[in-house]
């Protein structure tokens, strides 16, 4: 799959599950390129805006993400090319995040949160 590179700085939001930054119009256009077949943002403005935020810090491209050392140091690694962010503000409604638990997915906050 091709990266989804931002083109417009506006309106960018990065996913609270794997940090992929994009356009808020792609992310419900399109979905999450990590996460869609969990979460299924594609076409619902309202799990775009929960599963979302438009608060992160630092931003990583992966391009080849079986040879990055800085995906893997970043826990990317596995996820499809793109842009990505280093923290992000918020975390999912609890029942994304116990949905999730069900599918046997761990979600880990990506601010940092669960590191402390």
């Amino acid at each position: 799959m091709a990266a989804r590179v931002p083109k417009d700085k506006r309106q960018l939001r990065a996913c609270l599950i794997c940090g992929v930054v994009q356009n808020h119009h792609v992310f419900r256009d399109l979905g999450c390129p990590n996460c869609d077949r969990y979460i299924r943002m594609r076409g619902r403005n309202d799990v775009v805006t929960d599963c979302t935020s438009a608060i992160f810090d630092g931003m990583t491209a992966m391009f080849q993400p079986n040879g990055s050392w800085v995906g893997k140091f970043a826990h990317i690694n596995n996820y499809e090319p793109g842009v990505y962010a280093a923290h992000v503000t918020g975390r999912v409604p609890e029942d994304i995040e116990d949905m999730l638990a069900q599918k046997g997915i761990t979600y880990h906050p990506r601010d940092g949160s669960a590191e402390e």
